[in-house]
């Protein structure tokens, strides 16, 4: 399923690099741990997490997700925003929490 399909039905907020929105979706990966995302996230994954800082960035590009959904209305930091510019990676937002976002997007992709 492509990234803006999700991002346009659960009505997501592009926060950084819209042009990645045809990106396609393969699964999801819910978790704030960053050495639990990265030993056990995959490529193509939507990420969904709390975590707003820099890092985030740097483990999405090392693991080929197709974006980074912040939950809770996570609002990333400037140099998270300038990092995932720069690397290319969506960055979406949405106030439900990850439970709620990982179930909803679950049913869009296995209806």
């Amino acid at each position: 399923m492509k990234l803006e399909e999700i991002a346009g039905k659960l009505n997501l907020r592009v926060l950084c690099c819209d042009e990645g929105l045809s990106r396609e979706v393969r699964g999801g990966f819910v978790g704030d741990l960053l050495s639990d995302v990265m030993a056990n996230s995959r490529e193509g994954d939507l990420w969904i997490t709390r975590q707003v800082h820099p890092n985030i960035v740097a483990v999405a590009v090392m693991k080929e997700h197709s974006a980074i959904l912040l939950v809770q209305g996570g609002i990333p930091m400037e140099d998270t925003l300038s990092r995932a510019r720069k690397e290319g990676v969506p960055i979406l937002g949405t106030e439900i929490n990850g439970f709620e976002a990982a179930g909803k997007i679950y049913g869009l992709m296995n209806p």
